[in-house]
């Protein structure tokens, strides 16, 4: 029971709310007589075996024999207590909630405190937009936005905003709003160490909504000065990041209609695509995909269409969601953006239609795999194609039919020029394949911690282990193409995933490594408590070395084009300007450091 809430109120609930629409946005419904059916959202199936009949106002699923009412799903769905599902739903159907006389005050603040805080979300995201939008001082953050060429109707749409660079402000404006400090401080707006200090200062804020609209979390993007590129809310009691996609509410309906989806990396990227009208792209805050956030657009889309970038990281991630939604029986594309570019600058320097023909052009996830797999490894070679095999095979394992998985293996040996048999016996005997090629590295001459050089490259990354915090700071200055020690390339690349994935633990880490030996030199160099000393001082200066080298090898690459070019032509003259300004551009940012 809900004990508080009036018997009458929770009847008037159940007989006014539309049961086919409420679970018609969770599951595509088709109408058999006086009963819909659907696939079960609460378990995996491909034959319809959920029904929903309106008349009784229940759903049932005969696979895993899960039912209820409208309420019951509800709370399943948005995982509510029962007053909480009783209350959304009466605002759904414009039912009054009455309450029992004498009901627990504590109970009903208790329940409560869910919506107070989204209603405190969308209050400050409504403040926020008005900041940006209104005021001089949010100009300078409207003014970057513009030139990168969002509307002011995209920028209404999605809310943005801007958070003032005075960290106190946010706590004065709300305590003159009669918000008290125990109620702020579980909001997640303000530090937990100095609560009078807001989470987001000067920055550009993407306002994370649920499905209904509803204002639930919010990521800032770092416009000037240093810090993390982007800060985010972490999981909190209306927000669990990896339960929620960023801008569902603006393109499920969109998914429903096209029947597929994109998953893109970040807001911006996102946004993007839906002012181009591809309004059926989301963003799974953070480049990994869950689960939960497959199933909040499995059954509306067949088609899943992976946007991510092409750097070390988001290969991963691709990679991963490629795995997960083949295992749901989706089919998966992949897109390729013009020159590597992201949605944003697409649409800005090339339009509309480049962006488009993107997107129409995406490339099925098995081609994109066995091109990722000839640029990974010695293709040439025959422990170079095995590797590669091993690496495709999970793939396949994820497939759902056996003429999918028949046709994968196929292209796989005509991609390596290897005989159908040898690949399906390979598969077959994947397991001892695998194992012998494991028991062959482990035999090989590998490089022993003592003969890892730690140069200036490994060290920064070393101490960024250490104290892992200061990671936030390395990805904003430098990038895995800035590294030629590979290893420390290797390193960056595996840090910028466990970020992304929104764990960077030291055990984490620990577990992406595959090379034993690079394990235990992490381990011993940390234990050791070298790098535990002055270690913000040591990833800075680590970073200055790293971006000075890369920046010296682009200016004598620079200087190799200038020395080899004789100026002939209008277009010569142009190209060679234009050359000598980007060294200059290069001796100015290191003259200024040192």
């Amino acid at each position: 029971m809900a004990g508080f809430i009036k018997k009458e109120t929770i009847d008037s609930v159940i007989h006014t709310t539309d049961i086919v629409n409420v679970v018609g946005e969770y599951v595509p419904l088709t109408r058999k007589g006086s009963t819909w059916w659907g696939c079960c959202p609460f378990h995996k199936e491909k034959t319809p075996s959920f029904s929903v009949t309106p008349d009784r106002n229940m759903f049932y699923c005969f696979g895993c024999h899960k039912g209820g009412n409208v309420i019951t799903f509800v709370m399943e769905m948005d995982k509510l207590s029962y007053p909480e599902a009783i209350v959304q739903l009466a605002k759904r159907s414009g039912v009054e909630v009455r309450y029992e006389e004498g009901y627990n005050p504590e109970l009903i603040k208790k329940d409560t405190t869910k919506e107070e805080i989204i209603q405190l979300y969308d209050r400050v995201a409504t403040m926020f937009h008005y900041l940006l939008t209104q005021t001089e001082g949010g100009k300078f953050a409207l003014d970057y936005i513009t030139k990168r060429g969002l509307t002011m109707e995209t920028i209404e749409k999605f809310k943005l905003g801007y958070a003032p660079a005075d960290r106190r402000w946010l706590k004065n404006f709300l305590r003159k709003k009669n918000f008290s400090d125990d109620f702020l401080a579980k909001s997640g707006l303000f530090s937990r160490n100095y609560p009078d200090v807001a989470f987001f200062s000067d920055r550009l804020m993407f306002p994370i909504f649920d499905r209904r609209g509803q204002c639930l979390a919010m990521g800032g993007r770092l416009l000037r000065g240093e810090g993390p590129k982007y800060l985010n809310s972490g999981d909190l009691i209306q927000y669990q990041k990896g339960e929620t996609l960023y801008a569902f509410n603006f393109a499920k309906n969109a998914i429903r209609q096209e029947k597929k989806v994109i998953f893109c990396e970040g807001y911006m990227d996102c946004i993007a695509y839906h002012q181009c009208g591809i309004e059926y792209a989301v963003a799974p805050l953070g480049t990994a995909l869950t689960e939960d956030q497959l199933k909040l657009v499995q059954g509306f889309a067949d088609t899943i269409l992976l946007s991510f970038d092409s750097d070390g990281a988001g290969q991963a991630a691709t990679w991963k969601a490629i795995l997960m939604c083949r295992s749901h029986g989706l089919t998966v594309k992949v897109i390729r953006l013009k020159g590597g570019k992201d949605p944003a600058e697409i649409m800005l320097n090339f339009g509309i239609e480049t962006l488009t023909n993107d997107v129409n052009n995406a490339i099925i996830d098995n081609d994109y795999l066995l091109d990722s797999l000839s640029q990974s490894y010695p293709v040439d070679t025959p422990e170079g194609k095995t590797k590669a095999c091993l690496a495709f095979f999970p793939y396949v394992d994820a497939l759902q039919t056996d003429i999918q998985k028949e046709s994968s293996l196929e292209q796989l040996g005509q991609r390596f020029n290897l005989s159908p048999e040898a690949v399906r016996r390979d598969f077959n005997n994947r397991d001892k394949v695998r194992s012998r090629m494991e028991q062959r590295q482990q035999n090989a001459v590998q490089v022993k911690n003592q003969d890892i050089k730690l140069d200036a490259e490994l060290r920064a990354i070393l101490a960024v282990i250490t104290d892992t915090s200061q990671f936030a700071l390395m990805r904003t200055e430098l990038t895995e193409n800035d590294f030629e020690n590979q290893l420390a390339k290797n390193l960056f690349i595996i840090l910028e995933e466990c970020y992304r994935e929104g764990d960077v633990s030291f055990s984490t880490i620990l577990s992406h490594c595959e090379d034993e030996n690079v394990q235990q030199m992490i381990t011993r160099t940390v234990a050791s408590g070298e790098f535990s000393q002055n270690t913000s001082q040591m990833v800075a200066d680590g970073i200055w070395l790293i971006k000075r080298n890369s920046l010296e090898k682009q200016r004598d690459s620079l200087l190799n084009k200038i020395r080899a070019l004789n100026p002939s032509t209008q277009e010569d003259m142009a190209l060679l300007n234009q050359l000598l300004a980007e060294k200059m551009d290069i001796d100015t940012k290191l003259n200024k450091k040192d």
